[in-house]
C-alpha cells in the first residue's frame, strides 16, 4: 500500500432528512485531498435509512450528526451495527501496535458513544440549541492534538435538542476517556454546562457541535424563515443579525472548520506513513 493512501467510511447518520453537514464533511475531504496532495478517497454509509455500515477495511471513519432521539434507537439493527463498528475499531488497535484506525463522531453520532459508555446522562434540551456558540477548552482539550492551532473559546456551529450532561468521571477514568469541551459558561442560568468534546480512547474522538459546518451551509439556514423566527424569539433580531455577520468571521467557524476535521486527517495519515 501506498503510504500516502487514505481510505475513509463516512457514515451519514442523516436518516434521509435535509443537511447541510454530509456537504460539508465531502467538502473537507476533496479540499484535504487537494492540500496534501495525498490519494484520499472516501465512501458514504447511509445507516439510518438503508442499514449500510462500512467494515474495519478502512483507515478512518467519520460519522455524522442526524435528527431525533439519540436514546429512542436502543436496541435498533442500525444501532448495534454502529456499536459493533467502534468494537471492532477498538480491538483492532488494541492488536495492533504498528497502525491504528480513526473514528470521529459529531453530534448525534456522539450523543450514541456517550451512551454506549455510559460516560454522562443523555437528556432532552428545554428548547432547541441552534446558532453559532463559543465553546471552552478544558485543560485536557488545551493540550489536545485535535484541538492545535484553535483558540480558547473557540466558536463553532451548534443544532441540538439533545445534549449529554453530568459527566460520570469513575467511567471516564475506568475508560480511559478525557472531556475535552464544554458548553460556555451562562452566568445567569442555572444550567448544567454540556459536554462538547471526549477523546473517547487514543483513536476515537467526539464532538457535539459541527466541526464541518461552513458559512455556505450556515447561512442557507439561517436565511429559512423558520430558523429566523426560532433565533429571534429566542435571542433577538440583533443577535440573530451578528450572527449572519460573523459567518465570514476568519476566526469564527472558518478557523474551527479548517483545523479540527483536518486535525483528525493529519493523525491518520502520519499514522500510516509511520507504519
Amino acid at each position: 500500500m501506498d503510504k500516502r493512501d487514505l481510505k475513509v467510511a463516512v457514515i451519514d447518520m442523516n436518516n434521509g432528512a435535509p443537511n447541510q453537514g454530509m456537504r460539508g464533511i465531502k467538502e473537507i475531504l476533496s479540499r484535504f485531498k487537494i492540500e496534501n496532495d495525498i490519494n484520499l478517497s472516501f465512501d458514504v454509509f447511509d445507516l439510518r435509512q438503508n442499514g449500510e455500515i462500512p467494515d474495519i477495511s478502512y483507515d478512518a471513519y467519520i460519522s455524522s450528526g442526524g435528527p431525533g432521539s439519540p436514546i429512542e434507537s436502543k436496541g435498533e439493527k442500525w444501532e448495534n451495527d454502529f456499536f459493533n463498528l467502534l468494537d471492532q475499531i477498538e480491538s483492532f488497535n488494541a492488536s495492533n501496535d504498528e497502525q491504528k484506525k480513526y473514528a470521529f463522531l459529531i453530534c448525534h453520532s456522539f450523543q450514541l458513544a456517550c451512551r454506549k459508555y455510559e460516560l454522562g446522562n443523555v437528556t432532552e434540551r428545554r428548547s432547541n440549541a441552534f446558532g453559532i456558540f463559543p465553546i471552552t477548552l478544558t485543560e485536557d482539550g488545551e493540550k489536545d492534538e485535535i484541538f492545535s492551532g484553535i483558540t480558547n473559546p473557540f466558536f463553532s456551529v451548534d443544532s441540538r435538542d439533545w445534549q449529554v450532561i453530568e459527566p460520570d468521571f469513575n467511567a471516564f477514568d475506568k475508560k480511559g476517556a478525557k472531556l475535552l469541551a464544554i458548553e460556555k459558561e451562562r452566568k445567569h442560568v442555572d444550567l448544567e454546562r454540556c459536554m462538547m468534546s471526549i477523546r473517547f480512547t487514543d483513536e476515537i474522538i467526539g464532538t457535539q457541535f459541527h466541526p464541518e459546518a461552513d458559512p455556505v451551509g450556515m447561512k442557507m439556514y439561517l436565511l429559512q424563515d423558520e430558523k429566523k423566527k426560532a433565533i429571534t424569539d429566542l435571542h433577538g433580531e440583533q443577535k440573530y443579525l451578528d450572527m449572519l455577520n460573523s459567518l465570514d468571521d476568519p476566526a469564527r467557524i472558518v478557523l474551527t472548520q479548517s483545523v479540527i476535521l483536518p486535525n483528525f486527517l493529519n493523525k491518520a495519515i502520519g499514522n500510516l506513513q509511520e507504519a
